[in-house]
């Protein structure tokens, strides 16, 4: 099964027949299904079902010579809402099966951002059709969590949020600048972070090390579309999915300037969510590329 099935509500299915028989379900009674030659002449086809709110199972495969589907993979998926960046975003195939990671370089975050296609038929076709490279689409991130802690949050005042902003706005513009290659922005970075060390170094001898750091993202593990994340908790919603009653929190997490929702089985979060406290997990990062609606 795969791992992150519990994330949308089906921790005890492991039969691996029970299994097969949701898939048969999703592809017989599917909500959403798409399909898309690629450039070997071969037609895939995408289906989708939702079993709890907008999280659900996706099918993939292609059709052979007889119209006849076949069933290459799956994948849960949780559809995030708003948009989450508008950098532009790079897209490679995997080398095992038909399925396709995403890149984007946001500077907010300050590391890429590898993640799990989610309209990858869109995509095909968009290639197969030579629209690509396709300028001024924005991406909706999602994640789904099978472990994550509810914690407190920083107390800060007024005055703290918004010099938090200021320094996060005149830093952002130096990133800017560094990349095109401004070797004062350069400097300035690199005294900052020498600086931000030294002080983190002072104090973590006497302090909690999450009451110094408010916010991260992380690589977690060898695969690179997962990550260990620390971030504030702006919404939430609770979910049942309606196959196995299984209760699943939606999280609306603000993390390192960027905005998405992850999806997380009540079982396994450790604490009380509540809007303003902060959301500590691995999740694995799912992403949608907002493509203009003539693709």
């Amino acid at each position: 099964m795969h791992k992150f099935m519990r994330a949308i509500g089906f921790s005890s299915m492991t039969d691996r027949k029970k299994i097969k028989e949701l898939l048969t379900e999703v592809v017989m009674n599917s909500d959403s299904r798409a399909y898309t030659l690629n450039n070997e002449d071969v037609m895939l086809g995408e289906f989708r079902k939702n079993f709890a709110g907008d999280m659900g199972i996706a099918v993939c495969g292609e059709f052979d010579d007889e119209d006849k589907f076949i069933y290459d993979y799956y994948y849960p998926y949780l559809v995030g809402s708003g948009v989450t960046s508008y950098e532009d975003v790079s897209v490679e195939r995997h080398a095992a099966k038909d399925s396709y990671a995403g890149v984007c370089d946001d500077i907010k975050v300050g590391i890429s951002l590898i993640f799990y296609l989610r309209n990858m038929i869109t995509y095909v076709k968009a290639q197969t059709t030579g629209k690509l490279p396709i300028r001024g689409t924005s991406l909706t991130l999602s994640a789904l969590s099978v472990s994550g802690t509810v914690m407190m949050p920083i107390m800060k005042d007024e005055m703290q949020k918004e010099r938090v902003k200021q320094d996060s706005v005149n830093r952002n513009n130096l990133l800017a600048a560094a990349r095109k290659g401004d070797e004062d922005a350069i400097e300035t970075l690199t005294l900052e972070d020498m600086d931000m060390y030294t002080t983190i170094s002072r104090r973590i001898q006497k302090e909690d090390i999450f009451s110094l750091v408010d916010t991260y993202f992380m690589p977690y593990g060898v695969e690179c579309d997962q990550y260990s994340v620390l971030g504030e908790i702006v919404g939430m919603r609770l979910v049942s999915n309606h196959i196995t009653g299984e209760q699943i929190y939606i999280l609306t997490i603000y993390c390192n300037e960027l905005t998405f929702d992850v999806s997380i089985n009540i079982i396994d979060l450790f604490g009380e969510p509540q809007v303003g406290r902060r959301f500590k997990g691995v999740i694995w990062l799912q992403g949608y590329i907002n493509f203009p609606e003539d693709i």
